[in-house]
């Protein structure tokens, strides 16, 4: 945006003028996909005025003021793709309810423009691609605009040991917008920080295990996990194809439901039925509370009580379970079963998609971050790709097989004792946010994401409640293609609580 029009948007345009004219900047502020709905139809809001407001907020947030390096790359086409939409609408072609909605993607998903594609890793710097991924070509088609792409753990969080969520060799280190000291959580932590400082209106993330879950709950936003197999995964960089899936992170229920209806495959679309009308039904009448984590952390016992109220008010039964846990071998069987596809799919990945050859698969990955060093590999290593690069994808076939179906049978055993006769289990998603630490990585306290990851099954992170100034969040988990309750339920829990509290970009606690 020019600084002529940054201005007027600011300063000349009264409220009153407003409503006759084009919106304020303070007018677009945190905006619902419904309300920019609403304006456009009535012509007080164009898709390029809209795009124009994320771009201003990118510059003073991400790129200036507190930096909160969420965003690594702007659409130079976005504003382009704007205008376009913005004269479709006037001809009276409307492509469905994203059409001029800007929305940012996670840099692991493929596009067909000159956004570079790269997980965050030097050695993808200024890598395109000349095919869009899957839900990118659904994006398109409904009238999205693709606004950028967003930062993430690098390798989505899936180089080495000991890293800081939310930190790439390109991106740099995203922040969490309300507490600047504190982590994002990730790998999807520049969509949701993006998201909850409102540099967009929408973005998509994508989870292998608490991706999605963990920053949504921590930067105090919506995230859906769908069914595993919703959404196609053809197009994004892959961790593992047996969990690896993209979901929406945005400010509301509503909104992210409308998102997911367009990047569902068809298939899950069937399956779903209409998910923008979920929203008004609440179908679900028990819940399974789990109270496994309040004993160690006050504020999460504090947040469910209040929830427990909240549902029991909405006419919901609420049976309470003290503990609730995977057993160690799970989650050793889980890496396995990473380790494995990893190598197979990241390097299927890089060949379909002609990677440059210093990329050409795993090893050369490996290679080029040995020569470049310190730059590539900053404060920790690549063991994951070391341990993908050493597997025998013929030798180790069996006892992989083994390690997915333990790990996935267990997974949905835990599930499967609460999930019966539509009722949906609730657990805390994750802790509050830790200090950022590049010495010793990550400090996680708990995360409840692997059981819901593992199975397949679908989970909606929800905010609700803070700890001091850091947000906190629940997941709502379901039997697969069960999205439509818990879209019905989170709405309605959303709408006794209220907008979730903007962020507060403190410096520290």
């Amino acid at each position: 945006m020019s600084l002529f029009r940054l201005s007027y948007l600011l300063l000349v345009i009264s409220p009153a003028a407003a409503l006759a004219k084009a919106p304020t900047v303070a007018d677009l502020s945190r905006l619902s996909l419904n309300q920019a709905q609403n304006l456009q139809q009535q012509g007080k809001l164009s898709s390029q005025e809209l795009t124009d407001y994320y771009l201003a907020r990118i510059t003073q947030l991400d790129d200036q003021g507190p930096t909160l390096h969420a965003v690594t790359d702007i659409n130079s086409d976005a504003l382009t793709q704007a205008k376009q939409l913005d004269a479709e609408r006037r001809a009276g072609n409307i492509r469905g309810p994203l059409h001029g909605m800007p929305v940012l993607l996670k840099a692991n998903i493929a596009t067909a423009d000159q956004l570079p594609t790269t997980a965050g890793a030097l050695v993808l710097r200024d890598f395109k691609t000349s095919v869009d991924a899957a839900l990118v070509a659904q994006l398109r088609k409904a009238g999205a605009v693709i606004l950028g792409k967003t930062n993430l753990s690098e390798w989505a969080n899936f180089r080495g040991e000991g890293s800081a969520s939310g930190w790439s060799a390109l991106g740099g280190q995203t922040k969490n917008p309300y507490v600047l000291s504190q982590s994002p959580c990730g790998s999807s932590s520049g969509s949701g920080a993006a998201v909850a400082a409102d540099l967009t209106l929408l973005a998509v993330g994508t989870e292998t295990d608490g991706s999605i879950t963990c920053p949504a709950a921590i930067n105090n936003i919506v995230g859906i996990k769908p069914t595993h197999g919703a959404v196609s995964g053809h197009g994004i960089i892959p961790i593992a194809s047996s969990q690896d899936t993209a979901g929406p992170m945005t400010r509301n229920v509503a909104d992210a439901a409308a998102l997911l209806q367009v990047i569902a495959t068809p298939q899950a679309q069937q399956k779903y039925g209409d998910l923008n009308a979920a929203i008004t039904q609440q179908p679900v009448k028990q819940v399974v509370l789990i109270r496994h984590y309040d004993k160690d952390y006050p504020a999460v016992g504090k947040m469910l009580d209040e929830l427990k109220k909240q549902l029991t008010a909405l006419g919901v039964t609420v049976k309470e379970r003290q503990t609730w846990q995977l057993a160690d071998s799970v989650y050793q069987d889980e890496l396995t079963v990473l380790v494995y596809e990893y190598k197979r799919d990241l390097n299927q990945w890089l060949q379909d998609f002609k990677a440059p050859a210093t990329a050409r698969d795993i090893k050369s990955i490996i290679a080029f971050n040995q020569q470049q060093g310190k730059t590539a590999l900053a404060f920790f290593g690549q063991q994951y790709l070391e341990q993908a690069a050493a597997i025998d994808l013929e030798k180790q076939k069996a006892a992989y097989q083994q390690a997915r179906q333990r790990s996935q049978q267990m997974a949905a055993a835990l599930l499967d004792e609460d999930l019966v006769n539509g009722t949906l289990v609730i657990v805390p998603a994750t802790g509050p946010a830790w200090a950022i630490d590049h010495v010793k990585g990550d400090q996680y306290n708990f995360g409840s994401a692997s059981a819901a990851a593992i199975s397949g099954y679908p989970s909606l992170t929800l905010p609700a409640g803070f700890d001091g100034h850091l947000p906190l969040g629940v997941s709502l988990i379901g039997k697969p293609w069960q999205e439509a309750d818990m879209i019905g339920l989170a709405h309605a829990l959303e709408r006794q609580r209220g907008p979730a509290a903007a962020p507060t970009y403190q410096t520290n606690l």
